[in-house]
């Protein structure tokens, strides 16, 4: 594969992901129900984790892949507790 075109795979990549990491954010302060939110917040996590995981293939960089594991970790855990909040109106019993 050449690398121009491996280039530019990956700068679309990064612009698709970043139009929906806005649109994402949209639904999140724009969403009528708190269901909304939580998947808008959802996908945006997941789109962060793999702009993160676009960048770190563009620079080589594994730091890049760490962090995209940190975010997934802690979206997915946010995720979890936002939505066990909306059902029972707690965390923590």
């Amino acid at each position: 594969m050449s690398a121009a075109i491996l280039g530019a795979a990956l700068a679309g990549a990064q612009a698709l992901l970043a139009g929906a990491m806005a649109l994402a954010a949209w639904r999140l302060f724009r969403g009528p129900r708190a269901q909304d939110r939580v998947l808008a917040l959802d996908t945006l996590y997941v789109n962060g984790a793999t702009l993160l995981l676009v960048f770190g293939i563009r620079s080589g960089s594994t730091l890049y892949f760490e962090a995209a594991l940190l975010v997934a970790l802690l979206g997915f855990a946010a995720t979890a507790a936002l939505a066990r909040f909306l059902m029972r109106g707690e965390v923590i019993e």
